[in-house]
């Protein structure tokens, strides 16, 4: 892939994430609202009036003020049919019982331009109309809804909404001050008076852009991350995919459960930490922290409460990655749940304690909440899966899989080419030292070790270490021919590697640990021959006698190739001594090195110093000498 077009697929990526989180953030964000609790402590910062506003009067006192101005007011009713000569005013039983619950002590009638103020004494139901006079009278007059509404409307028309103001730049309430019933009506009256002061087309387009700047700038922190610390990551487009679309699951995911859900607190469902224990899984540490950060800022922006939640998730976060340090089996899992739940839960209550000051008011069903987190959390080990089959990444519990010389393709290898089983297990005992030494990925070197010769299971007898003595089919042949022999089991193994599904990476082993060195011995025969035969050695083809490649690039494709070529030596060797080992070691490594098949590689000179000392000591402990068992004279 040309860079350019890299470069714009990978820039593409972070477009489209931002883009969407954008669009899922919940439009209602531009409304002013605080969440806080009469009698609690102020959970944000300090708030000031950056405008003047009334301070609205509470529901009590609006009730108050209307009970004082409507004590004089007489509600009108009209005659549903014409008086009869009783006299008596007879309204429905719920007309009667609105009467009495108002306290009216009168009521007009009016009929024909005439009102006749009637005392609650003279009104009457049918059942004591019936009583009264023994007959069955109708209900006769009804409540006059237009003008009763109208005349009450009068009265109240001089009635204030408000009481007091509060000035621009006056404090309203700072962090940690008790919120009392007065100051909660300040802060209603603020909400509502900077909601009601913007034009409402600005209202919905400002806080719009401003989310969609912070979105922006987390996104671009995160690529900034990248770009300084982990620019090989960043480089390949796999990465950026993968890191996108893992945040773009966890982002979708809560912005649409806040959009659908209106209780925000069940965005403690959504299990943030799946994005770091993923990340863990297939990079390091710094990484998934740094990309579960940047992940639960963006969805911060909408929810309530957004300093709590983004410190209890960035916490979270950080002890799920820590309790995760390098999974290898699927209970890890499991503990990083407990751990997770057990996080949640001290989080939550000390941050509750802190604010509101004490255990009583404690919400216990965020508990449930966390509970249910926590069995999603393991739910990941699925995630996982799809993870590195869509992006053909290698986790630590498929590298334990691999190393299992139990398989069927380890047994086959075992059976076939028993020699070079043996070999190969010895190489992967030497690789595994050397990576614990000098850092690199033990688990990786020790799977590749162990499959990096695999090939030689097509023609295993053409192998001195799994040929009977004296029988090399290799003697008869010309030496183009058998170093083409010898090659092949390169290509055979990254034919096998792929038949049996075997990952990437571990393809890379087995192509790589010869890089494009010759074989020596067949290479030097054709030299020598050439001599002998009085032709130019230049004439030998060096080409026909060279491995394919490619170079090691990684450290743990470096240590796998010289842990190689140093067993399978130190087998030659007729007498093994300190000395003799480390003069082996030192001219196998000095050799690789002068050949250029280590130029690629990030191995530093005390990496490969402490290589050698390591290699030294391992091959001195492994062909150590036992003592002699006396016989029974």
């Amino acid at each position: 892939m040309k860079p350019a077009l890299k470069i714009s697929l990978q820039i593409l990526a972070f477009v489209i994430l931002a883009a969407l989180s954008i669009y899922l953030l919940p439009r209602q964000q531009h409304s002013v609202s605080f969440d806080y609790t009469v009698g609690r402590p102020w959970g944000y910062g300090l708030l000031k009036a950056d405008m003047d506003f009334p301070i609205l009067k509470t529901e009590a006192e609006l009730s108050v003020e209307r009970a004082r101005l409507l004590k004089d007011f007489v509600p009108v009713y009209k005659p549903q049919i014409p008086l009869d000569s009783t006299g008596l005013y007879i309204l429905s039983v719920d007309e009667m019982a609105r009467v009495e619950k108002n306290g009216w002590q009168y009521i007009k009638v009016a009929e024909n331009n005439v009102s006749n103020m009637v005392p609650l004494q003279d009104l009457h139901t049918p059942k004591t109309a019936y009583q009264l006079t023994g007959k069955n009278l109708p209900v006769n007059i009804i409540y006059d809804t237009i003008k009763s509404e109208s005349i009450r409307d009068e009265y109240l028309e001089d009635m204030s909404l408000v009481h007091g103001m509060v000035f621009k730049g006056t404090k309203i309430v700072d962090s940690g001050e008790i919120v009392t019933d007065e100051i909660a009506q300040i802060i209603l009256s603020f909400s509502e008076a900077k909601n009601n002061s913007s034009n409402p087309k600005s209202q919905s387009l400002m806080p719009t852009f401003a989310s969609a700047i912070c979105v922006v700038c987390l996104l671009l922190i995160f690529f900034l991350y990248l770009f300084t610390y982990r620019r090989k990551l960043l480089d390949n487009l796999r990465n950026v995919l993968f890191f996108t679309i893992l945040m773009a699951i966890i982002i979708s995911a809560a912005l649409l459960l806040l959009a659908y859900v209106p209780s925000h607190e069940f965005v403690y469902l959504i299990p943030f930490v799946w994005a770091p224990i993923i990340a863990r899984v297939f990079y390091d540490s710094r990484t998934a922290i740094f990309l579960h950060i940047i992940t639960v800022s963006i969805v911060s922006l909408a929810v309530t409460m957004p300093y709590v939640f983004l410190l209890t998730q960035v916490l979270v976060g950080i002890v799920a990655v820590i309790s995760l340090r390098d999974m290898t089996q699927r209970a890890q899992l499991a503990q990083t749940a407990a751990f997770v739940l057990i996080s949640y839960s001290l989080i939550y209550t000390a941050l509750h304690v802190l604010t509101a000051g004490d255990w009583q008011s404690i919400n216990w069903h965020f508990y449930v909440l966390f509970a249910v987190n926590a069995v999603l959390v393991i739910c990941a080990y699925g995630l996982i899966f799809l993870f590195e089959r869509g992006f053909g990444l290698l986790s630590s519990i498929t590298l334990v899989e691999l190393t299992n010389v139990n398989s069927n393709l380890m047994l086959q290898f075992a059976e076939k080419a028993p020699g070079t089983f043996q070999h190969s297990l010895q190489v992967s005992n030497l690789a595994t030292e050397a990576a614990k030494r000098i850092g690199a990925k033990v688990l990786l070197v020790r799977t590749g070790a162990l499959y990096h010769d695999i090939g030689k299971m097509s023609n295993a007898n053409y192998f001195i270490e799994n040929q009977s003595e004296g029988n090399n089919p290799l003697t008869g042949m010309e030496t183009a021919a058998a170093a083409k022999v010898v090659i092949e089991h390169v290509v055979e193994g990254e034919r096998i590697a792929r038949q049996h599904n075997l990952p990437e990476l571990i393809v890379h082993f087995i192509r790589s640990h010869h890089g494009n060195s010759q074989t020596r011995y067949f290479y030097n025969t054709a030299i020598n021959q050439a001599k002998q035969a009085g032709l130019d050695p230049s004439a030998v083809d060096a080409a026909e006698y060279s491995y394919p490649g490619p170079k090691p690039s990684t450290k743990e494709a470096a240590i796998i190739m010289m842990a190689d070529a140093i067993e399978a030596r130190s087998r030659s060797l007729k007498e093994m001594t300190p000395q003799s080992i480390s003069d082996m070691v030192d001219d196998m490594i000095n050799m690789q090195m002068q050949d250029g098949q280590l130029a690629e590689t990030p191995l530093s000179f005390k990496d490969l110093e402490d290589v050698r000392v390591v290699f030294k000591q391992k091959l001195l402990e492994i062909n150590h000498h036992r003592i002699i068992y006396p016989k029974v004279e």
